[in-house]
């Protein structure tokens, strides 16, 4: 008993010693998230139950959920709430799908593949803010490539695409869709390499043609990998903040204000971070919202398989 006993004792040291280490391996990667990340996250929602302003000499005061009450009635929050959710949906969408042909196109035994490969991942490796110049200069009503092609076509003279009250949304998404679509296309294009290719050609023997074959093979082995990916985009995609300011800085008329934009101006525009804080708090309490759905979703597929 007293053997068993001390090596009892022993095993928990070990397991203990072992815990220490693990943990002290992990730490240096999670204190970056827990100042950087954590930290402000929680500081940023204490500050929605604050009036905290710039430039005040007065004691920032604890004010309850005066800041939300009043963003219950704040129409314009609302409507770049809305704005919001139309980008979100136009861009992610269209990029999924054109990400999925072109991952297919590029899956394909075709020559100079690897050279295709390289050009489809070129918008991904450039910051948002030098895609916002760039397509600034394309839409450019004067000397922009867009208007001169319309003229060269014969087409018209022209328009100013970016402070179009019609045209500003649908400019901006098509710019946000050629940013996107390279990091979707990568994602959906590890998933079919990832695809065992004795599928396809049995399904080929079986006489299944090729709209069967992806309905029956491709999409359950990239349909994971399409959701994880469409989910985050969503989330990157309703979060946006730097390609829509560098492009119209919500214009015109806030038909391009998105809520981060909108959230922006408050804080540093007009000095109300106590308001711009609860405006936070409640993009992400609805991020929660949709990655839980998401979460339960996933959850659930993986009891039905």
């Amino acid at each position: 008993m007293t053997s068993t006993t001390a090596k009892a004792r022993s095993g928990r040291g070990t397991r203990r010693g072992a815990d220490h280490g693990a943990w002290f391996l992990v730490l240096p990667a999670l204190l970056p998230i827990l100042v950087l990340s954590v930290g402000p996250l929680l500081y940023g929602i204490a500050l929605a139950f604050t009036d905290s302003q710039s430039g005040r000499t007065t004691p920032t005061q604890w004010t309850g959920l005066l800041n939300f009450r009043d963003l219950l009635h704040d129409t314009l929050f609302w409507d770049s709430f809305r704005i919001g959710l139309l980008w979100a949906v136009g861009v992610t969408v269209p990029q999924f799908l054109l990400a999925l042909g072109l991952a297919l196109l590029l899956n394909q035994s075709l020559r100079f593949r690897w050279l295709a490969r390289a050009l489809a991942i070129i918008p991904w490796a450039m910051p948002e803010v030098v895609v916002g110049i760039m397509w600034r200069l394309v839409y450019n009503p004067d000397a922009g490539i867009l208007n001169e092609t319309v003229r060269d076509l014969g087409l018209g003279d022209g328009r100013d695409w970016l402070t179009g009250l019609a045209t500003a949304l649908p400019a901006v998404i098509l710019v946000g869709i050629w940013a996107g679509m390279p990091q979707t296309t990568v994602a959906l294009l590890a998933g079919l390499q990832n695809t065992p290719p004795e599928l396809h050609e049995a399904a080929a023997l079986d006489g299944a043609g090729a709209w069967r074959r992806f309905r029956t093979v491709t999409w359950p082995a990239i349909k994971p990998v399409a959701l994880a990916i469409t989910a985050l985009n969503f989330i990157w995609n309703f979060n946006s903040f730097a390609l829509v300011y560098v492009l119209t800085n919500g214009g015109p008329g806030g038909r391009t204000r998105l809520p981060m934009l909108f959230a922006y101006e408050q804080a540093f525009r007009y000095g109300q971070f106590g308001y711009a804080a609860a405006m936070g708090c409640v993009m992400v309490a609805v991020i929660s919202v949709l990655l839980a759905f998401y979460l339960v979703g996933r959850l659930k597929g993986g009891d039905d398989q």
